[in-house]
C-alpha cells in the first residue's frame, strides 16, 4: 500500500472531527454515530484529560469508535499515541510538536498511515514536511476550552502565512472554530476544519455537523 495522495487528504480533511470521552455530553458511541450520519470526513480519537480512559477502558473504547468509523467508511486516526495507534491498527496518527518526528512514525506504523502534525508557525510546518507529515493541524485559530496545553491564539495568520509562502500541504485548521467564525478559516487557506466541542457539545450532533458540512462544500467558501 501506498502513501495517501494530497488530493485525498485534502478531501478527507474537510471536516475532521476530533473527540474523546472527556468531551461527550452523550456516549462518545452516540456522538460519533451522529458525527458521521451528518458528514464528517475524517475522526480523531483524542482521549485526553483528568478524567480520561486509561488501560483496558481505553483500549475497548478505541476499538468501539474504529469500528464505527469503519462500518462509515471514515478514517480512524489516533492523537499522540504510536502505542495505541499500532494496536488500533488505526489508519493513522495526529502528533505534536513534542511527540517523534514523522519521519520515525513513519517507520513504525508503515508508509501507507496517515501522519498529521500539528504546526503553529512557518519553520515548524517546513520541518513537518521534511519528516514526511501527509497534512498540517494549524492553529488554535481562536480561544478554545478543549485542550489544556493549548498553544496561543494565533487567528488565521499561520494558514495565511503557510499559502503565501507557496507551501502546498494539505492544511486543516483548528481550534475554538463554530458555524459562527468558520468562513475566515477557509477563506485563509484551510483545506477544512477540526472541530471538537461545537459538534461533541451541540444539543444537535448531527444536524450540526451538517451544517459545518454544508459550510465547507459552500461554493462560497
Amino acid at each position: 500500500m501506498t502513501r495517501i495522495d494530497s488530493e485525498d487528504m485534502r478531501r478527507l480533511l474537510k471536516l475532521y472531527f476530533i473527540m474523546g470521552s472527556v468531551n461527550c455530553r452523550l456516549s462518545p458511541e452516540d456522538t460519533l454515530t451522529a458525527a458521521t450520519d451528518g458528514g464528517i470526513t475524517l475522526f480523531q480519537f483524542r482521549e485526553k484529560g483528568l478524567s480520561a480512559l486509561k488501560g483496558a477502558a481505553l483500549l475497548q473504547l478505541g476499538g468501539q469508535l474504529r469500528e464505527i468509523c469503519r462500518n462509515s467508511g471514515i478514517k480512524f486516526i489516533v492523537n499522540d499515541d504510536l502505542e495505541l495507534a499500532a494496536a488500533l491498527d488505526a489508519d493513522g496518527i495526529h502528533v505534536g510538536q513534542d511527540d517523534l518526528p514523522a519521519r520515525l512514525i513513519r517507520q513504525r506504523l508503515g508508509e501507507h498511515k496517515i501522519i498529521g502534525v500539528s504546526a503553529h508557525n512557518l519553520t515548524e510546518a517546513r520541518q513537518a514536511i521534511a519528516d514526511g507529515a501527509d497534512y498540517l493541524g494549524v492553529g488554535p485559530v481562536y480561544p478554545t476550552t478543549s485542550k489544556d496545553d493549548a498553544q496561543a491564539v494565533r487567528g488565521t495568520t499561520v494558514i495565511e502565512e503557510l499559502r503565501r509562502s507557496g507551501l502546498s500541504i494539505p492544511v486543516v485548521g483548528i481550534g475554538g472554530i463554530t458555524l459562527e467564525n468558520a468562513p475566515p478559516v477557509i477563506r485563509a487557506g484551510a483545506d477544512g476544519l477540526s472541530i471538537i466541542s461545537a459538534i461533541a457539545g451541540a444539543e444537535d450532533i448531527r444536524e450540526t455537523a451538517r451544517r459545518f458540512a454544508q459550510l465547507v462544500t459552500a461554493p462560497s467558501s
